[in-house]
């Protein structure tokens, strides 16, 4: 999964575990952001505490400085975190405060995953206009490196899930606004619903075929985002996210014909 626990990197009594081996073409930086934005968000980092030393989190992880530093400033730009010369990086602000909260664990059923996409609808496609205008050249090869890690998965028929993500992440992250980046990050890989039900088989399709137009419906919202073209990326976004509903509303439909 996508989400791999920070565990005891932070508490500095215990040994040390080995370093992490990391996938290749994964975004490094950005799968440290958002261990770290879980760990804020469950309150297992506190407002005020302490960050752990680059070399701390070097060594726990397995990266080099400039991913952690890269991460650190992604980080500040989120508002999660200020950085003190001479002193360290502290803990800024808690995304998702308690007036909005949805649980992950109860996206169980068909049904629920539906009610997700509604929501991605309405999140992502603004989110993709964004992006478009505002993402830096820096953002674009975050986004670029995702979206290789998912195209490498998808023609293996692997586990796509984490750089699929890690993907529509890159896009929040490249709107400059925290806040779709806070929703994002709460839900996390819970929002891709092969996380919670076989889609290709509920699609009727070929696992490999069905990765690959999911490929596919990425590269062309990348492609517009690329370019800058703000009402491009609104409309590959919203035929993405309305062909997984679609797909899905239409196995739930026959699913409970069956049931009747």
């Amino acid at each position: 999964m996508f989400f791999i626990a920070l565990g005891q990197m932070f508490d500095m009594d215990n040994q040390s575990p080995a370093p992490r081996v990391r996938r290749k073409h994964r975004s490094l930086a950005q799968e440290l952001v958002t261990e770290l934005s879980e760990r804020i968000r469950d309150g297992q980092l506190k407002r005020g505490d302490k960050l752990p030393t680059e070399s701390a989190i070097m060594q726990e992880q397995g990266v080099s400085r400039t991913v952690v530093r890269e991460a650190i400033s992604r980080l500040q730009a989120s508002g999660l975190v200020e950085t003190r010369h001479g002193i360290g990086t502290f803990v800024l602000d808690t995304p998702s405060p308690s007036g909005f909260r949805i649980d992950p664990a109860t996206i169980v059923t068909l049904r629920d995953v539906l009610a997700i996409l509604e929501l991605r609808i309405s999140l992502e496609v603004e989110s993709a206009g964004l992006a478009a205008q505002r993402r830096t050249p820096e953002q674009l090869a975050a986004m670029r490196a995702a979206l290789d890690a998912l195209i490498e998965s998808a023609s293996q028929a692997g586990d796509a899930v984490a750089s699929d993500f890690q993907f529509h992440l890159q896009i929040a992250l490249s709107t400059g606004n925290r806040y779709f980046v806070d929703i994002m990050t709460h839900l996390g890989t819970s929002i891709i619903p092969r996380t919670r039900i076989n889609s290709a088989r509920l699609a009727h399709d070929d696992q490999q075929h069905y990765l690959n137009r999911l490929s596919r419906e990425h590269e062309e919202i990348f492609e517009a985002i690329a370019r800058q073209d703000s009402d491009a990326a609104r409309a590959a976004m919203r035929l993405h996210l309305t062909n997984s509903r679609e797909r899905l509303r239409h196995a739930h439909e026959l699913a409970e014909q069956q049931q009747a």
